[in-house]
């Protein structure tokens, strides 16, 4: 059976595009300390959403989201010990037309930019942040964000992901779904089709631009 045909592709960043998995819960797990928060229970929760969501969920009395998500954010840039491209991505994305593909993350503009760089991925022009949305993953928004900068339906997407609440957001967008398995700690079931990174994951540019994968 022939791969689908995309317009393009959309992709997640942590654990998508580059493993931060190790660098970002060093970081949440001194943060739940400071808290009184059981690491072992908390810390697999942070994956794939805004850090803003992940603290106002813990409703800690008194808690000032604002200054707490800006102290997890300079952990996060401070801390990119670790951080490396998901073998293969480098290759695959520079094979990519630059109007083709976008990243669509949880994390802060200053933060994705300092993660990808730090991995070696140029931050492609079309760069979906946690700023850019009212609702993070797995609300919808920001891969249909996404596909509107890059003048294509969502439903002509392919989005690359890792974590429930991203899938859950490229399913809500009308988007096929790619699980990629790499940086996983904390593995899930999931129905869409995977793979382990990019290295034997080729892709095929028609005439037209359109975009399918082999692999």
């Amino acid at each position: 059976m022939p791969s689908p045909a995309y317009c393009a592709f959309l992709f997640d960043m942590d654990g998508t595009l580059i493993t931060s998995t190790v660098a970002a819960e060093r970081v949440w797990t001194r943060w739940a300390a400071r808290h009184g928060l059981d690491a072992a229970t908390f810390v697999p929760t942070i994956h794939g959403v805004r850090a803003a969501d992940t603290i106002r969920r813990q409703n800690l009395p008194g808690i000032d989201v604002e200054a707490e998500t800006a102290w997890v954010e300079r952990g996060e840039i401070e801390d990119l010990d670790g951080v490396a491209p998901i073998p293969g991505a480098i290759d695959f994305v520079r094979r990519l037309p630059p109007d083709r593909w976008a990243v669509v993350t949880s994390a802060t503009l200053a933060l994705a930019t300092a993660r990808m760089r730090a991995a070696g991925i140029e931050p492609p022009a079309i760069l979906i942040t946690a700023e850019d949305v009212t609702r993070g993953k797995p609300d919808p928004a920001g891969y249909r964000l996404a596909a509107e900068r890059l003048g294509v339906e969502p439903s002509n997407c392919l989005v690359f992901e890792d974590a429930q609440a991203g899938i859950a957001a490229g399913e809500a967008a009308g988007c096929d779904v790619r699980v990629v398995t790499a940086a996983w700690t904390h593995p899930l079931e999931t129905r869409h089709p995977t793979l382990s990174d990019y290295s034997d994951l080729r892709v095929e540019i028609g005439p037209d631009g359109a975009l399918t994968i082999e692999g």
